[in-house]
Order: structure tokens, then sequence, then C-alpha cells
């Protein structure tokens, strides 16, 4: 199987689970998802976030994905639980597509390595 059908297969499976566990169904957007993996590594679950904190959410999700990729290295957690990351390299520019594709590849890798689909 190709690398590309994988990858699609792989998300279209992700999207499907975590849209039934968490939006009754209706369809996550990447956005969504990536605020996911932020709220499951910052571990505070059940709680009400403001809008400032759902940025950083998104950020440390974005950090954490990009982590294997060489692009970000974990640093350390604050006093309040939030994870820091610095950067080791600057991500290359890419076309909105790219960018899309390099998420959802670094998304079902995340979820792979978490055992959450196979």
């Amino acid at each position: 199987m190709s690398r590309d059908l994988e990858l699609k297969e792989r998300w279209e499976l992700l999207v499907e689970k975590l849209s039934v566990q968490f939006a009754d169904g209706d369809d996550l957007d990447l956005d969504a998802i990536i605020y996911l993996v932020g709220v499951q590594e910052l571990g505070q679950y059940h709680r009400e976030y403001k809008k400032d904190e759902k940025l950083h959410l998104m950020h440390i999700a974005i950090c954490r994905l990009l982590e294997p990729y060489g692009y970000y290295e974990f640093d350390f957690f604050d006093d309040d639980g939030w994870p820091h990351y610095k950067v080791k390299a600057e991500l290359p520019a890419l076309k909105a597509g790219e960018q899309s594709v390099l998420m959802k590849e670094a998304l079902v890798g995340y979820f792979l390595e978490k055992e959450y689909i196979v």
C-alpha cells in the first residue's frame, strides 16, 4: 500500500474514532483534533479553558506533534503544569496543503504511538 493511501486511511479512521468519542459523530476538523492533543498533553481534562488558554493548548499540541520531526524539544513544566518547548529547527516554508499533510501525518503518528489507532 502506498504511503499516501495508508496515511489517508489512518487519518479517516482517526477522525471517525475521535468524532464518535468527542463530537457525537460530527466530523472533527484538523484544528479540533490538534486542540484535543493539547488537552491530552496538559492532562487537565475536566476544566473550562479561556480563549487564550485554548490557543496555548494548540501551541503545546503542535510542539509535541512536531517534536519527532526535530522542530521542537520539550524543555520543562511550569508551576501550573503547562509544558514548554524550545525551538530546535525552524519550520520550512510550506504551502497550506503541505502544512495540512504534515499535521495529519504527525497526528496519525501521535495516535499510533498512543495505541489509539493501529
